[in-house]
């Protein structure tokens, strides 16, 4: 079957050993171990620790060391509750660069490590015992069944492990073939059960052993193959306790190769290939493997990368929150213009006065006051709840279909009684935020966008408490016409459009903070009155942040007075001929804002 069992009854008593190492001294100069025994003992220890939870048990002790008593790779001794592994299995590692009991530093060691997940695997699952007197040749074929069983039993508990017990079949397969101690057609059923058992518990794919089933078909012939995969098939389903069916299919596998092996020719070259097979289906794991190794890293650099991404996007969402909040302080709390870094700028003030509202201007303010008062009505919800008691009104079929059901012997379900239950619906707030261009192109806004901007203050704090309003001219400088103060203002403030160049960006950022337009529960809108007729960089500055508003579900307007107006992305474009036409402009757009409020 295989040339080193993994699940080994001692052979050796201490007075053999005693023996033995007499003649370890043959004259020469004793050999120099690469690193000493004595020190693969906390790699062992450690070992142990993490066997526990591989294979359920505590009662296990795990020794590492170069070289193995068994010959084997590693290897499992019920009797002894031992595991012994070789610490070659870590090359080029050494001892003191090996930390098993650290979760996830098996990944630096995949192939001891799938070995290790292998052999816990047989201390979890290889607990039967062989009867005294059993046939040694179908306690072999038995334990060779064993090998894939004890696979597919661990995978079930720890679906995890496939990768490490994948790389384990390179590590323990490839030996056992190069240095068989089967000939012929037991040798072909050996690599069949070895290999294509693990591809039946889904260890390895089937595209991958393809290399081994089409040879051992070929040699060993459809039929008996047929046979053999039965019977490896029934021995997976083998409780782990049960001696007797594990015999009987080590029994039906001799019988099996026993009455088809006189018919069948074997190859003179069987060995190579069977060999050459078995190393086609090695590479192709160790490349499906790399593939798969290869994709978890593409996928954990992207990951990597969007969380990058994503942390710098909110680094940057915070620096701009900041940097408003600051610029809404130093604009609102300034009695005059400030620069963008929040210092004083006396000089670009654009602000010529203030005046007493005219007439008509207070008749607009108290038609727009009613006009959001109207559209921000809500009316009352009723909830409708019913039950078998009072308060509420009675419903006679209900009552009556409960008096049947009571007569009739069943549990009544039926609820006579309805209450109607009737809830006022709070009217939203309005934030509405008004920036100004004063560049000197906008010379003809400026006074209707006075009257405007005092208009809808003092509409809005007639209409609600919680309504508030701003407006800021923009050029270069900031400079705060009307503050978001919930009393309206007495005054008309007048100003006059003699700047260059524009900030729509921290205008936008400063109304944003200090009218939360982003907020949600009031009817929120923006009004750009302004040509655009901006720099690129300008440009992009102010469509960055009108996007993030109108995601936000606040409603941008953009209102231009010349056709030579160019149009921002993102807001909504009003173009009026007539300047005058502005404050009603403003104020039909405010009360669809609050309309549109849910």
């Amino acid at each position: 079957m295989s040339a080193h069992h993994h699940v080994q009854s001692p052979t050796t008593t201490r007075d053999d050993e005693a023996d033995l190492a007499r003649w370890d001294d043959d004259g020469a100069p004793p050999a120099q171990p690469r690193s000493s025994p004595a020190a693969w003992l906390r790699v062992g220890a450690e070992l142990g620790d993490r066997l526990v939870a591989l294979s359920g048990r505590n009662d296990l002790l795990v020794t590492c060391r170069p070289g193995t008593r068994s010959g084997a790779p590693a290897a499992f001794f019920p009797t002894l509750g031992e595991v012994e592994f070789d610490a070659g299995l870590f090359a080029p590692l050494q001892p003191h660069e090996i930390h098993p009991r650290i979760v996830g530093d098996e990944e630096r060691y995949p192939a001891a490590w799938g070995v290790f997940v292998h052999e816990a695997a047989h201390a979890a699952h290889s607990v039967w015992t062989q009867p005294a007197g059993a046939d040694p040749r179908v306690v072999e074929a038995a334990l060779l069944l064993e090998e894939s069983r004890v696979e597919g039993a661990h995978l079930i508990t720890r679906p995890t492990d496939r990768t490490y017990l994948r790389t384990s079949a390179r590590t323990l397969v490839m030996p056992d073939i190069a240095h068989p101690t089967l000939q012929g057609i037991e040798q072909a059923a050996a690599v069949a059960a070895l290999i294509l058992g693990r591809r039946d518990v889904g260890i390895l794919d089937a595209g991958e052993t393809r290399a081994v089933a089409d040879l051992c078909e070929k040699v060993l012939g459809a039929d008996l193959l047929t046979t053999l995969t039965r019977i490896w098939t029934a021995a997976h389903q083998c409780a782990d306790h049960d001696a007797t069916t594990m015999l009987a299919r080590g029994q039906e596998w001799c019988d099996a190769l026993d009455a088809a092996a006189p018919a069948l020719p074997v190859p003179e070259n069987l060995t190579d290939l069977l060999s050459g097979a078995v190393g086609v289906v090695m590479d192709s794991t160790a490349a499906t493997d790399a593939a798969d190794l290869a994709a978890q890293a593409a996928a954990a650099n992207a990951m990597a990368a969007q969380s990058k991404s994503q942390a710098q996007d909110r680094a940057q969402r915070a620096r701009q929150r900041r940097k408003a909040a600051a610029t809404a302080k130093s604009v609102f709390t300034a009695r005059g213009t400030v620069n963008p870094d929040g210092t004083p700028a006396p000089r670009s003030n654009p602000v010529t006065g203030t005046r007493r509202p005219t007439a008509a201007e207070q008749k607009a303010a108290a038609r727009l006051s009613r006009a959001l008062r109207a559209a921000a009505y809500r009316e009352r919800t009723e909830e409708r709840t019913t039950g078998p008691t009072p308060p509420g009104r009675l419903n006679m079929r209900a009552a009556l279909a409960r008096d049947a059901q009571r007569a009739a012997g069943s549990v009544p379900t039926a609820e006579p009684f309805t209450h109607t239950r009737r809830r006022n619906s709070p009217t939203p707030p309005l934030r509405v935020g008004i920036a100004v261009d004063v560049s000197g192109s906008m010379r003809a806004a400026c006074a209707p966008v006075a009257s405007a901007a005092w208009i809808v203050a003092r509409a809005a704090a007639l209409t609600d408490p919680d309504s508030r309003t701003a407006t800021i001219a923009y050029d270069r400088h900031l400079t705060a016409l009307t503050r978001p103060t919930h009393r309206a203002p007495e005054r008309v403030t007048t100003f006059d459009a003699t700047g260059g160049h524009h900030n729509l960006g921290d205008a936008i950022d400063a109304l944003d903070h200090g009218l939360e337009l982003r907020r949600p529960g009031a009817g929120r809108l923006l009004v750009i009155v302004t040509d655009a007729r901006y720099g690129s960089d300008e440009t992009a500055q102010a469509v960055t942040r009108v996007k993030q508003l109108t995601t936000a579900g606040c409603a941008v307007l953009q209102l231009t007075l010349t056709a030579e107006s160019r149009h921002l992305p993102g807001t909504i474009l009003l173009h009026l001929p007539q300047p005058s036409s502005a404050p009603v402009a403003i104020a039909t757009a405010a009360t669809d804002a609050i309309r549109r409020t849910r």
